[in-house]
């Protein structure tokens, strides 16, 4: 599937995958509402095989298939500090 991906212009670290050939069509209004300006980011082919930074790709893809969209939310403050403490 060729991905393209979006972050958000009001929340910090919040991503919109949707699937390039549909675009938003499938993405509620209201979360676009809330979601703001969407920033493009990059577009890439995703696989089962690919690997992504915060993101199950396995869950990436059903999401998509099923609704049209995954929405990847801000990490919460227990990742943050996981982050933190495995770069020290």
């Amino acid at each position: 599937m060729l991905c393209e991906i979006f972050k958000s212009s009001r929340q910090e670290e919040m991503y919109l995958y949707v699937e390039r050939s549909r675009g938003v069509e499938d993405v509620p209004e209201d979360l676009l509402k809330r979601f703001g300006e969407l920033i493009p980011v990059m577009v890439l082919p995703l696989s089962l095989e690919r690997k992504l930074a915060r993101a199950d790709v396995v869950e990436v893809l059903a999401c998509i298939e099923k609704q049209g969209f995954y929405l990847q939310m801000p990490p919460t403050m227990a990742e943050l500090l996981a982050r933190e403490s495995s770069r020290g």
